[in-house]
């Protein structure tokens, strides 16, 4: 039997990694104006976010298209794939786990499960690098299937959002959510878990809202794997490392990964957050 995952590249994975695990990835699109670009291959992340205070209209985002993977599906599956598993970003949030599941039905000569990571960034990323690892040990697709079951509900992605411009220009909040007259001072934190985002609090300094941030993350555990977030602010990212430096598993690589534009655009650029595996 041969294994081969699939994900999209909101799940964050680093190259590097995604080269060693054999992991396929497909590009989301990024729209600015009249152009589309492929994320992280046409458009890098930064060059977007260096111009994402200027771009008018703001940019929107859009899934790959089914042809896309039913053309990848059937790729493998010559290449010697008799199986293929394809994980993405929550189907409640975009539209790209539904055109992967068109394209598995229209690969005929293709094996393919889908599995609804029912996140984002790295909370999907982690997922699928659990599910290669297991994969190069030779573990069968059942056996990746229930490992991963068993560790959705164990996932969530915490963000704190530094400012409030992105997700009004994206159109993605709900005012009413935040109150009237705050919306330019607070720095809410969000919880991404289960396919849904919440917003658990609403902070007014980000010097309160990260610490906050990490006591969440610490009730949350003990982590099997924590990770880092950013929108181009590595030395924030840098700074939550280390002040959350004993709520990271002993031996774990270490992950910091600046978001994809496809998923920054809504948060906006100085958000910084964690993605990670609780224990069982």
């Amino acid at each position: 039997m041969t294994l081969k995952i699939v994900t999209d590249s909101t799940a964050d994975i680093p190259p590097a990694l995604a080269q060693a695990l054999g992991i396929t990835v497909v590009p989301v699109y990024i729209n600015i104006g009249d152009e589309s670009y492929q994320d992280g291959v046409e458009l890098t992340r930064e060059t977007f976010y260096s111009q994402l205070p200027g771009y008018d209209p703001y940019p929107t985002t859009a899934a790959p298209a089914v042809a896309t993977f039913a053309d990848l599906y059937e790729r493998l599956t010559a290449a010697g794939a008799t199986d293929i598993l394809s994980i993405h970003l929550a189907s409640s949030l975009s539209a790209t786990y539904n055109a992967a599941r068109l394209g598995a039905e229209s690969a005929h000569n293709a094996s393919v499960t889908l599995f609804d990571a029912r996140q984002i960034t790295l909370g999907t990323g982690l997922l699928v690098l659990h599910a290669a690892e297991m994969a190069s040990q030779g573990r069968s697709l059942a056996e990746i299937v229930a490992a991963l079951e068993a560790r959705v509900t164990r996932t969530r992605v915490f963000g704190m959002i530094d400012t409030l411009d992105s997700l009004r220009r994206s159109g993605r909040v709900n005012w009413a959510t935040f109150g009237v007259g705050s919306l330019l001072r607070i720095k809410p934190i969000m919880m991404v878990w289960q396919g849904e985002i919440s917003i658990l609090e609403k902070v007014r300094t980000s010097r309160r809202a990260v610490a906050r941030m990490i006591n969440l993350v610490e009730a949350f555990g003990p982590m099997e794997r924590l990770t880092v977030l950013h929108v181009q602010a590595p030395e924030a990212a840098a700074q939550l490392r280390q002040q959350a430096a004993s709520l990271f598993p002993a031996g774990q690589e270490e992950i910091t990964v600046e978001i994809t534009p496809a998923i920054g655009t809504h948060l906006g650029l100085g958000a910084v957050g964690f993605a990670g595996i609780a224990q069982s």
